[in-house]
């Protein structure tokens, strides 16, 4: 199957995906479309995700645990989150200094079609100890 094929399992992700508020994981997603009368395998959610975060129709962000959590792309620009370890609340970031940094890399040594993940995380001024 095709990253582009819009199929019936991929819309139905899509639209659980514009439910939920914020990141979600793959399991909580599917949940969801389980609880909305849906009918897609845990498995074909974790599949759908794969794909369009490689199509970059979602963002992609990683817990401490080092799971997954996806959300429906706001910025169709490449941007950088800064995420709450503690409620999973997340700002999107721009960061022009490190677009520029990792271009200048890329020439360094010779590179071409450079792609970079940056992860921020820590902890909201809601989650903030007082």
């Amino acid at each position: 199957m095709s990253a582009t094929r819009n199929t019936a399992q991929r819309r139905e992700v899509i639209r659980a995906l514009e439910r939920v508020q914020g990141f979600v994981s793959a399991q909580d997603l599917h949940g969801h479309i389980v609880r909305d009368g849906g009918d897609v395998a845990l498995a074909t959610v974790y599949s759908q995700l794969k794909k369009l975060s490689d199509a970059r129709q979602v963002d992609v962000v990683m817990t401490d645990r080092g799971e997954a959590l996806y959300r429906r792309c706001v910025d169709d620009t490449h941007h950088h989150h800064l995420a709450c370890r503690t409620c999973g609340a997340t700002v999107e970031v721009d960061a022009p200094e490190l677009e520029s940094w990792s271009q200048d890399i890329a020439v360094r040594f010779g590179y071409d079609e450079v792609r970079h993940v940056l992860e921020l995380n820590g902890i909201c001024p809601a989650c903030r100890p007082r």
